[in-house]
């Protein structure tokens, strides 16, 4: 579904990614874990469109697609739920919601939004509140549920558990286990290596903005080098 070939890209005239490759299957849950600053955030950017590929290539479905931009990306069904979350504090839940809907799916938007509602009950509570209102777990389950209202083919998560208590990460774990479970291919991109290990079919581990790890979940859990890369030790 989604394939990475030496990619470069980055910010001026230094590269952060340098040569990465990668690929997600349909219907498969990827992890890419990396300590900060190994250039997780703008790989993600790089595949959305919101930053150019300085060279090599990305591919979604067998498409070119590393010089469309966002909006031509999202049109494909390629979604990234960014970090920090990115909600309007300002809009109800529901109007943040519906707004997942604007470049793509907007004829479903009504079946989505029950949909999106079924998957976080808590967001049905909390239609009518302002998003700015809600706690840190609630505000990354509506940022998720606005990214699946635009019908994604591929979700990338960035950083979903940030900033959240161990609880509540259990619980959206959970709950992007149980998304994925309906076909839906999920690239989780994590500090969080234990718990995304568990979760993931397989992982990318990133180091100085190159792929220093990759494989299996289960047997890279168990892989010493792990923790060497990771931790830099």
């Amino acid at each position: 579904m989604l394939e990475v070939q030496d990619l470069v890209a980055g910010y001026g005239a230094m590269p952060v990614l340098r040569g990465v490759s990668l690929n997600v299957g349909a219907g498969e849950i990827v992890a890419v874990l990396g300590a900060n600053g190994v250039g997780k955030t703008t790989l993600n950017r790089a595949l959305s469109g919101l930053i150019r590929a300085e060279r090599g290539s990305i591919r979604f479905e067998g498409e070119a697609i590393e010089r469309l931009d966002a909006a031509g990306i999202v049109a494909r069904g390629l979604i990234h739920v960014p970090e920090g979350r990115k909600i309007f504090p300002n809009m109800t839940v529901r109007e943040n919601l519906e707004l997942g809907a604007y470049r793509r799916a907007r004829a479903n938007r009504s079946r989505n939004l029950e949909q999106a509602f079924t998957t976080f009950p808590r967001l049905r509570e909390r239609e009518r509140q302002f998003a700015g209102t809600l706690s840190g777990g609630e505000q990354q389950m509506l940022a998720i549920g606005r990214g699946l209202m635009a019908e994604p083919k591929l979700l990338i998560l960035d950083e979903p558990s940030l900033g959240l208590s161990p609880l509540l990460v259990e619980e959206l774990f959970a709950l992007i286990a149980s998304i994925a479970a309906q076909g839906l291919a999920v690239m989780l991109v994590e500090q969080n290596v234990v718990q995304s290990l568990e979760l993931a079919a397989r992982a990318y581990v990133l180091a100085n903005g190159t792929v220093a790890l990759s494989g299996e979940a289960s047997v890279l859990a168990r892989d010493p080098e792990l923790e060497k890369t990771y931790l830099g030790m």
